[in-house]
């Protein structure tokens, strides 16, 4: 019994050592070893050297306790008989050393609280010599207010590539990089922050000489119309008589454009939240678009009225939508990891895929209307028989999310640009790569094929446009319109290269290469 109350006693000792390290790791400038050198040389050394002073004696003593090398407890001498006079207790070891190691832990637990609780606590801590004193405690100063300096020239800001977007849920590390950055929809108009009591900044000195030449001058400003887009223009597709354009933007706008008058002929509709995809239907006369709301909606050109309206539910927004050459199946890819296929006659779901574990950015429907593929922002590429609603193959695409996909006109080959900028022709029976189109410095956000199958399309972040030969990959031809990223890209019926991107506006460049001009102009900002 006596030795389990000795254990008890090292336990408690042991935890009384303990708590005074603790409260000298806490301690203002711990680590100075100066402080250990000259304990007495103020009142925050004489606390540091005290508590480690009582952390070292509590430490031996739960030694001694568990070794029942302190008894100094009432006991019988060895030896000694059961009965009679000779059989009464006598008190053994040393009682006094083993009342200085029970007095010390009560005197440091007494310490503890006193140091941590006592009045003294709201002055500031002494540094220690070359230590930085506590300006959070300190009482602000007065200071006179800094010279005043000219004020810089305005300088035109730089295009800076708007934050990511938010995902359904984010890679692990050990994966690529998340959905490139898009901008946000608009956000309200700017309030006054909070204002927070701070201290007068110090006065700065006079800037020195200028020594290097000025910054250029600001590049001159876009031309803009009241009826353009108000946010980044992220999707673009051309009518199959070449005549219009139909545009989605972060403002949430569906817009449709006359080529040929350069004119806007109306805003086709909107939706709840930034809208994604745009796409005409077969039939010439209807058109589907899709977007973070959630909602695919079927339109109706004339007069933009809307026809039919699926909603994907719990599986988020839609990311990229594709439909069948012959308009009677739709394919969405959803931020869940979501594919879904639709029957548009029927207004209602096929098959819902649920084969990604991310995000799906991209998707794209064969020229058979049977088969679709479709990539997620962990690089992997999906094959699915979309009639029967079964996968038939999974593979790692790409190092980083794929967010172009297309078919080649035999249905037999696919291409799709990535987040690793690199763009890669796959054949589908084989599943090996053919083909790889390098050149981008940044995600390559959307890529198109023109109508003979000959030249790939392809837009990125780095703010560039380029045209690939099929035939061998090489690059034809470059394009930068230097407003920042690009995000939106189709062919013209005349093979010229319309894209679209963060300055808001749409752009037709030649198919050779050369300078581009603005065919459609955003709104004023």
């Amino acid at each position: 019994m006596n030795r389990s109350v000795d254990r008890l006693l090292a336990f408690l000792v042991l935890a009384v050592a303990l708590a005074c390290l603790a409260h000298v790791y806490l301690l203002p400038g711990s680590f100075a070893l100066s402080r250990l050198a000259h304990p007495l040389a103020d009142a925050a050394s004489l606390r540091l050297a005290a508590f480690l002073a009582a952390a070292l004696v509590c430490a031996l003593g739960a030694l001694l306790f568990w070794q029942g090398l302190l008894p100094g407890r009432p006991g019988r001498q060895a030896g000694a008989p059961l009965f009679g006079r000779a059989a009464e207790v006598q008190v053994s070891g040393r009682p006094r050393l083993r009342l200085v190691f029970v007095a010390v832990p009560m005197l440091a637990v007494l310490a503890l609280l006193a140091d941590q609780f006592g009045p003294w606590r709201t002055g500031g801590e002494v540094p220690a010599p070359g230590e930085p004193k506590d300006v959070a405690s300190a009482p602000p100063q007065p200071v006179s207010p800094p010279p005043a300096t000219p004020a810089p020239a305005p300088v035109a800001p730089a295009p800076v590539t708007p934050p990511p977007e938010q995902a359904a849920k984010a890679p692990p590390s050990a994966e690529p990089a998340p959905v490139p950055p898009l901008p946000a929809a608009p956000a309200p108009p700017p309030t006054e922050p909070p204002k927070t009591a701070l201290a007068p900044a110090p006065p700065q000195a006079a800037p020195p000489p200028q020594t290097v030449a000025p910054p250029p001058p600001s590049a001159p400003p876009q031309p803009t119309q009241p009826d353009g887009h108000r946010d980044a223009v992220v999707w673009l597709a051309v009518s199959a008589d070449g005549h219009e354009i139909m545009s989605a933007s972060t403002d949430r706008m569906i817009k449709l454009w006359d080529i040929d008058g350069k004119r806007l002929i109306r805003d086709l509709g909107i939706h709840k939240d930034m809208a994604r995809t745009a796409l005409f239907m077969p039939d010439g006369k209807r058109a589907m678009t899709a977007g973070d709301d959630g909602e695919i909606v079927l339109r109706q050109l004339s007069d933009g009225a809307v026809l039919h309206v699926f909603a994907s539910g719990t599986n988020g927004g839609v990311r990229n939508l594709a439909i069948s050459p012959d308009g009677k199946l739709a394919v969405s890819g959803h931020d869940t990891g979501s594919v879904i296929v639709w029957d548009i006659d029927k207004g209602s779901v096929l098959h819902v895929l649920p084969g990604h574990d991310w995000s799906v950015s991209s998707v794209a429907v064969s020229p058979d209307g049977t088969r679709a593929i479709s990539g997620s922002i962990d690089g992997e590429l999906k094959l699915w028989d979309i009639v029967s609603g079964k996968q038939l193959r999974s593979w790692h695409g790409h190092e980083q999310g794929t967010y172009g996909a297309v078919f080649t006109a035999d249905g037999h080959h696919a291409v799709t640009g990535s987040g690793d900028y690199a763009i890669k022709l796959w054949d589908l029976d084989t599943f090996k790569e053919v083909r790889r189109f390098e050149g981008h410095s940044g995600t390559v956000y959307e890529i198109a094929l023109s109508s003979d199958g000959k030249r790939l399309a392809s837009v990125s972040l780095d703010g560039t446009a380029r045209i690939w030969s099929m035939d061998t990959g090489a690059e034809i031809a470059e394009f930068d319109p230097d407003t920042g990223p690009l995000y939106s890209v189709a062919f013209a019926a005349d093979g010229t290269l319309l894209t679209g991107g963060y300055d808001r506006t749409i752009r037709d460049w030649p198919a050779a290469g050369g300078d581009g001009v603005v065919l459609f102009a955003g709104a004023p900002e």
